[in-house]
């Protein structure tokens, strides 16, 4: 089996790699992995090294608005894991430019390419501010797609193309939307590892508006493993949401953070709210629950202990890093 994964030096996406070639999903155990990356600020070859040495795994340093080079990845593949985006809010308030390029064409070179390649699987990694924000309750994979930032619609639209060509062209396509991820590897202009790495530099923690905007937490892994369900078992042309179940206040978040590096309130510098800043996200699992045998299982209280120890223990990784 050949798995490309696109983005996958990012974030979450090398998470996948290095779970999937540590052995961790069992129903994928043995594939040949091919990352697609453009290697941008926050695509980072060091984000691999633990399994550089794998033979099962190949890097294409190209970009997936280069249809020449996707065509030439996705040859061959029989499952494809699209990672790869403009996923910052921030700057996609600043310029939109870049995440309508990444995130909409690039999305539609992938299932372009794929559908002429005859792809088994094609897995749209997707996030909830596709719905908006909600103030009671939380989000089916059937609620109104509402979003309120320029990266959130871009993320809509490519979600949008890729129910389509499943619709249209019969590409078995399965579309995630997932929550706040946290975890090793971060890059630090989000939320959790700006905070860590605030505190650790001697800098305060910036946090927006009244500190109340609520958000729910999923550590990287139970992402991943969610994606790994989805991946083998998902039924094409459905929507999957996964979560992690903790949500809390940022201002809630900042606090734990704080006391976990010994520090204290004094250290949040509060500063102006978002541009139309979405108050709260909440998201449904019942779905991927009950289909494909997902829950949750790393504790948010482990995990950001695991997370803010893997950042004090590895400054070299964080310290060079610029959020301009």
């Amino acid at each position: 089996m050949k798995i490309l994964v696109t983005g996958g030096a990012g974030f979450i996406g090398s998470n996948f790699v290095r779970r999937l070639l540590e052995g961790a999903y069992e129903e994928l155990a043995g594939a040949s992995v091919a990352v697609l990356d453009k290697f941008t600020y926050a695509g980072r070859i060091e984000n691999l090294e633990p399994v550089l040495d794998n033979p099962l795994l190949s890097i294409i340093h190209g970009d997936i608005c280069d249809a020449p080079t996707v065509r030439q990845a996705i040859s061959g593949s029989d499952l494809v894991v699209h990672f790869a985006a403009e996923s910052h809010v921030d700057r996609s308030i600043a310029s939109a430019s870049a995440f309508v390029d990444t995130n909409v064409r690039g999305t539609y070179l992938l299932l372009a390419a794929a559908l002429e390649y005859k792809v088994g699987r094609f897995i749209h990694v997707s996030t909830d501010e596709v719905y908006g924000s909600i103030n009671h309750g939380a989000f089916t994979e059937s609620s109104p797609l509402r979003p309120n930032s320029p990266y959130a619609a871009s993320k809509t639209s490519s979600d949008l193309f890729a129910l389509a060509f499943h619709r249209t062209h019969g590409l078995p396509v399965c579309v995630t939307r997932c929550s706040n991820n946290y975890g090793p590897y971060q890059f630090p202009e989000k939320a959790i590892p700006r905070f860590i790495t605030a505190i650790l530099s001697g800098s305060d923690i910036p946090l927006y508006g009244d500190g109340l905007h609520r958000r729910d937490w999923l550590h990287v892994d139970d992402h991943c493993r969610g994606l790994a369900l989805v991946s083998t078992r998902g039924r094409d042309g459905h929507v999957y949401n996964i979560g992690g179940g903790k949500e809390l206040a940022n201002i809630d978040l900042a606090r734990r953070v704080l006391k976990l590096l010994g520090a204290d309130t004094s250290r949040i510098d509060w500063i102006a709210d978002r541009k139309a800043h979405d108050r709260r996200y909440c998201v449904d699992i019942s779905k991927i629950s009950d289909d494909l045998g997902y829950a949750p299982h790393v504790s948010f209280d482990e995990g950001l202990e695991d997370t803010v120890r893997w950042y004090s223990e590895h400054p070299q990784w964080w310290q060079s890093l610029t959020l301009s």
